[in-house]
């Protein structure tokens, strides 16, 4: 009955890791949205700053920092895109883990219930062979 509880509880288990793995996708998947866009403001802001509109020069300035902060952003993101990827990747090894040890307690439970069968076999087996013995 314990390795019942067990798959069982495995069962749960991976169920859970799923969703934590699903979670990670879409923080990955965040991540990646923000990048893509601070990958756009940087070109935008790339070209202001080499055009040769005479309205942009005075901005010049303001152009280098916003670059800047967008570089720096584009870092921070990449840095942590790595991270999730990585986290992402072990997540995933956990839950085939965990998904494998589920199918070995139902293989365990299986072979538990079929012995029990054959044991039952055998019990009722003898005891009619005592019931015939006894009559007979």
């Amino acid at each position: 009955m314990a390795e019942v509880e067990k798959s069982k509880k495995l069962k749960r288990l991976v169920a859970v890791q799923r969703h934590v793995e699903k979670m990670t996708e879409n923080e990955l998947s965040m991540v990646i949205r923000e990048r893509a866009e601070v990958a756009e403001a940087t070109n935008r802001t790339v070209r202001v700053m080499t055009s040769l509109d005479p309205l942009h020069r005075p901005l010049s300035r303001h152009y280098l920092e916003r670059f800047a902060k967008l570089t720096s952003r584009d870092k921070q993101l990449g840095n942590l895109q790595r991270t999730q990827e990585t986290r992402l990747a072990r997540e995933r090894k956990k839950g085939d883990k965990l998904e494998e040890k589920m199918k070995e307690a139902r293989q365990a439970e299986t072979r538990v219930a079929d012995d029990n069968a054959v044991y039952d076999l055998i019990e009722m087996t003898l005891a009619l062979k005592d019931t015939s013995l006894q009559q007979g």
